[in-house]
């Protein structure tokens, strides 16, 4: 039996999401699976009254920017789905009680750099997290500068975003990472020739990047790299011009969430059948979506710093708490990463004093070191990255679920698109 996952849990039916409100609002209704209302779950949630009177500290507010609506609407409620689950587990940070304040972008860059603006000025948030896209965390980052507020970044993965804003830190990966490491798999695995096919927007160029350097290194060809348009993907006659190029594998980086049209896709053109293999980044097999995806998603390999059947105690534990207080739904490496965010900011304000303002915090953060439910993580102190492990995944059926079940660890690894300058 995989690890953390319990004899006799199976996926929830699909419902229709209730959801229909407008981007900016705190969004806390049914997610888009049906699952368990985030602000009816009282383990999640968060101390709703502020401190009063002399005798209480301040409230330490944080202010989440995540979409909670529209087609990236799961990377929001995994992110603040822990979050909410991490403060109600931690009530207190330096004795400060925690108060989270959760806003809606929908995906939209001018939402988010509007509602970074209201959470600073008007709402007095501490930090702000959240960002499930690039554009959305570039977008804050200009506010989190002038205000000097720290900006911790629970999804989005361009390497560039820490370069942005002296107050931006990463809790969670950079593409560079994990496209390295299955290039370094694929070459070892005597795959020698690989079409690219990424979503072409900040991230996918870094997959496709730091993949055909890290393949060609290792003695690989590249015949093709093809880009899919980020809004509204038809993936069928970029993964026909693949098939045409005839590779021995497809790389591909996807957004969450858009790995099951592209599966389907792919099986529909006999892909598989004709002894093309499928390797990514685990953005293609997100935990969240993967019992979706069917038996064509099974012998998909990909490289993640993160997956719910990930072996250690610590993983157990918080796979069974986010289930528990979530209908079941099964984490995802969005859900660890604003997980970690909450993490890195309560043990900064414990670093630096209760009383800190954004700039002591930023700095507290540098060089903090701890266990994750992912494995050990360390925040680079140069880079305001994070230095952890990243996992070799094939997509297994156990148990009748799928599950990235990991094969190969490569530890600390750090960001190369940093590292190599």
């Amino acid at each position: 039996m995989v690890a953390g996952i319990r004899p006799g849990i199976r996926p929830s039916g699909r419902h229709e999401s209730a959801d229909s409100r407008a981007p900016g609002k705190t969004s806390m209704t049914v997610n888009r699976r049906g699952l368990l209302a985030l602000s009816a779950a009282p383990l999640l949630a968060a101390p709703a009254v502020r401190a009063q009177g002399a005798s209480q500290p301040a409230a330490l507010r944080v202010g989440l920017i995540l979409p909670m609506t529209g087609p990236f609407q799961s990377t929001g409620r995994q992110v603040d789905a822990a979050a909410r689950l991490y403060a109600a587990r931690n009530p207190a940070f330096a004795g400060r009680p925690v108060e989270i304040v959760t806003r809606d972008d929908a995906g939209v860059a001018d939402t988010t750099r509007r509602l970074a603006q209201e959470l600073v000025v008007n709402e007095k948030v501490a930090v702000l997290g959240g960002f499930g896209l690039t554009p959305l965390a570039l977008a804050a980052a200009p506010i989190a500068t002038r205000a000097k507020v720290p900006l911790v970044v629970m999804a989005a993965a361009t390497a560039s975003i820490t370069e942005a804003s002296p107050f931006v830190v990463r809790a969670s990966c950079t593409l560079p990472q994990s496209s390295t490491v299955i290039a370094d798999w694929a070459a070892r695995n005597g795959l020698k020739k690989a079409v690219t096919l990424v979503s072409e927007y900040g991230p996918g160029i870094d997959a496709e990047t730091w993949f055909k350097t890290r393949f060609t290194e290792a003695g690989g060809t590249v015949p093709a790299s093809l880009r899919v348009p980020l809004q509204n993907p038809d993936f069928a006659p970029f993964l026909q011009r693949a098939r045409d190029a005839a590779p021995e594998a497809v790389f591909v980086f996807v957004p969450s969430g858009a790995g099951s049209a592209l599966m389907r896709q792919f099986a529909e053109r006999g892909m598989g059948g004709a002894g093309i293999r499928v390797i990514g980044t685990g953005d293609l097999t997100d935990d969240d979506i993967l019992n979706e995806m069917g038996d064509v998603a099974q012998g998909v390999v990909t490289a993640h710093y993160y997956s719910a059947a990930h072996d250690s105690a610590k993983n157990r534990a918080f796979v069974e708490a986010f289930r528990a207080a979530n209908g079941t739904m099964r984490p995802n490496f969005m859900a660890v990463a604003g997980w970690d965010g909450m993490a890195m900011i309560r043990r900064a304000l414990e670093k630096a004093g209760a009383t800190a303002d954004g700039p002591a915090l930023v700095e507290a953060m540098k060089g903090l070191s701890f266990e994750s439910p992912r494995g050990p993580v360390t925040v680079d102190a140069a880079t305001r990255e994070l230095t952890q492990n990243i996992y070799v995944r094939r997509v297994e059926r156990r148990d009748g679920q799928l599950w990235n079940v990991e094969t190969e660890t490569f530890p600390a690894v750090a960001d190369p698109a940093k590292t190599r300058r």
